[in-house]
């Protein structure tokens, strides 16, 4: 069986690979595939914009497709950024912008809690959707540390560990991040 995956993200795609790939034949990127597509991710959360980007790539190649939909939620921010995470700061895809703001929100606010979210939706030729949800748990730093990762890697501090996420070496990070985990919770509904 072939999957599609709604993303042209390398990284993405071999951790997807690395833990999928026993399930499915063969697993291609949205380039691979032949396809150029862009959902308009309009969802009220992450699984409804995950749903969304899955449904839409099977209906359009006809395979197994699977989407993810991802932030930061911030417990004194009331859960922001949330589903705005990548535009916090208002231009898509700024990190150092949405990192700038962040530290501007959060300058005077001891409450530092905060996790990421990682919603995983497959979605069968059929329509049938297999969902999952991943997490991982930590604190908003007061300053950026770290030259690995991206996004809010820097500012996501790890209390178990010692440092922000930007400080770990990718192996260990992808290991625990909130991508990792849901796809093995989803790698555990498909079995």
């Amino acid at each position: 069986m072939k999957l599609i995956i709604a993303s042209n993200n390398a990284h993405k795609l071999e951790e997807i690979r690395a833990i999928l790939g026993g399930a499915f034949e063969q697993i291609l990127s949205l380039r691979e595939a032949g396809i150029a597509h862009e959902t308009v991710e309009d969802g009220a959360s992450f699984a409804e914009n995950a749903a969304k980007k899955a449904r839409e790539i099977a209906e359009i190649s006809g395979c197994c497709a699977l989407a993810d939909d991802s932030g930061l939620c911030v417990d004194a921010l009331g859960g922001a950024p949330g589903i705005y995470s990548a535009r916090f700061a208002g231009e898509h895809g700024n990190d150092a912008a949405n990192r700038r703001r962040l530290l501007r929100e959060m300058e005077n606010i001891d409450d530092r809690a905060a996790h990421f979210t990682c919603s995983m939706a497959l979605v069968r030729p059929d329509g049938s959707l297999t969902a999952a949800e991943g997490f991982v748990y930590g604190k908003i730093a007061r300053a950026e540390a770290g030259e690995n990762g991206f996004g809010y890697d820097s500012l996501f501090y790890l209390p178990e560990r010692g440092c922000t996420m930007a400080q770990l070496p990718p192996e260990e990070k992808n290991a625990i991040s909130h991508r990792h985990n849901a796809l093995m919770a989803l790698l555990e509904k498909l079995k």
